[in-house]
């Protein structure tokens, strides 16, 4: 019989049990369960609810049975229902007496809560770890490259020459981003629900301060009701998990354009690539495309946890079963995909020369021509008509800006004079973009000073964690 099955006079039917059983879930949070329950038998021995050799025969247990479930002999039996039951029987099954006292003072509400926060602050370190590992690697990139130029794209078509070292850092700056919304989610899951019980907190005398304190908890939660009722910080989690997975998507998204025959700007690793079951030439960016793929089921969970909280009265309802499975799908979702990037953008070889020579293609030049113009003195709306007129002259020629004449441009404006040849010089567009955070190599190296200086606070946010 369960062990809270005293009222009942007939036992749950075994297709309901295996319904209503969240073990094969709740199962990868044993860790945190045992942690828990250590802290929590530690602390009513202090506070004289228990005796202090029930205590040391509970951790004594715990830390046995933890042993038995790493190395992987410890059996779950599916009537156990969750990981809670199925270690507190086989506790009490060890032990006796003192392991049916553990429960004294705490319901599986209050439990599971703090299960499901510390699970969800390990997961939150391990995605902050991932992403920082990938920021590097798109730091380190960018480094290698800091005079590679290709077109910028607006609408997927040909804008304005950047560097590719700034195209790599915006990257970068997403992902800092990212960092700090799941910085975010772990402070909010940061709080002890230990104590409240089952909803209304209890009358033996806890000391919730302690538990919170020996779980590494910053606070406790002062609701009871909240306490065993909130998951608002797993909303964080998921929503800060789907905003990363966005942007590994474009990331993957460019990855897969410029590896194509049409682009061919970056030659992805072989051990990041696969092939053709029929077709001996190909070279697929599968990975990338895998990672774009599993955006859906990031975005997924996170819809999934607001559908099941949206219509739950206080306090504890079963719907919140269904909470951990997106917990643990998101994290290690994204966490792997995080690390799967890392290694394609460090082993990919970025192709400067046909970067470079797709920068002669697209009129790149037309917006430096207007400034030219407007510097003269012409307004800059009269100065993107006159370009305008210029690139449909080179479009019914068939040929670039940088094949017109200086009869050409005289023609389309006086102001133009023998320097207009400069203002067409692709690397000198680029070298003129010296505003904060524009793409000249200048402005481009203090943006990575930058972004290296964000890079070791949040290692050192990390260690601090």
């Amino acid at each position: 019989m369960a062990l809270w099955g005293g009222r009942f006079e007939a036992g749950v039917a075994e297709r309901t049990q295996e319904f209503g059983a969240s073990l094969p879930v709740d199962r990868h949070l044993y860790r945190e369960d045992i942690a828990g329950s250590k802290a929590h038998a530690r602390m009513i021995a202090v506070q004289g609810i228990i005796s202090q050799d029930d205590c040391d025969q509970i951790c004594a247990g715990l830390d046995e049975i933890e042993r038995e479930i790493e190395e992987g002999s410890f059996t779950f039996d599916i009537r156990d229902e969750d990981i809670h039951m199925a270690i507190e029987s086989e506790l009490t099954r060890r032990i006796g007496d003192a392991g049916k006292r553990l429960h004294t003072g705490r319901s599986r509400n209050d439990q599971v809560a703090t299960d499901t926060r510390l699970a969800a602050k390990r997961l939150c370190r391990d995605m902050m770890t991932a992403v920082t590992g990938l920021r590097e690697a798109l730091i380190s990139a960018a480094d290698a490259h800091p005079a590679a130029i290709l077109p910028g794209y607006t609408h997927l078509q040909h804008a304005q020459p950047v560097l590719l070292s700034h195209h790599l850092l915006a990257y970068a700056w997403m992902l800092h981003r990212d960092f700090h919304r799941l910085h975010e989610a772990y402070a909010a899951a940061d709080a002890s629900p230990l104590g409240a019980a089952a909803l209304a907190g209890t009358s033996y005398p806890l000391d919730r301060w302690m538990s919170a304190h020996a779980l590494g908890f910053s606070a406790v939660i002062p609701n009871s009701l909240d306490a065993v009722s909130d998951r608002d910080f797993l909303l964080d989690l998921q929503y800060a998990g789907s905003v990363c997975a966005m942007h590994l998507s474009r990331l993957a998204e460019e990855i897969v354009l410029w590896s194509s025959s049409e682009f061919g700007f970056v030659t992805l690793s072989d051990a990041f690539s696969t092939g053709s079951s029929i077709m001996p030439q190909k070279k697929n960016p599968d990975f990338a495309e895998l990672i774009r793929g599993k955006t859906g089921r990031v975005y997924g969970n996170l819809v999934q946890m607001l559908v099941t909280m949206k219509g739950l009265p206080l306090a504890y309802n079963k719907d919140l079963q269904e909470d951990k499975e997106g917990m643990l799908d998101t994290a290690d979702t994204l966490t792997r995909s995080l690390e799967v990037m890392a290694g394609m953008v460090s082993t990919a070889t970025f192709n400067e020369d046909v970067m470079l020579k797709a920068c002669g293609t697209g009129y790149l030049a037309a917006t430096d021509i207007a400034d030219y113009l407007a510097k003269r003195g012409m307004p800059f709306r009269e100065a993107h008509a006159v370009v305008g007129h210029l690139v449909l002259t080179c479009e019914h020629r068939g040929c670039d800006l940088a094949d017109l004449t200086l009869e050409d441009f005289k023609e389309a404006s006086d102001l133009f004079g023998a320097d207009i040849v400069g203002a067409l010089d692709i690397p000198s567009i680029v070298a003129a973009r010296m505003t904060e955070g524009g793409t000249a190599p200048e402005a481009v190296e203090q943006q990575a000073k930058l972004v290296r200086s964000t890079l070791i606070e949040e290692e050192a946010i990390l260690k601090g964690m």
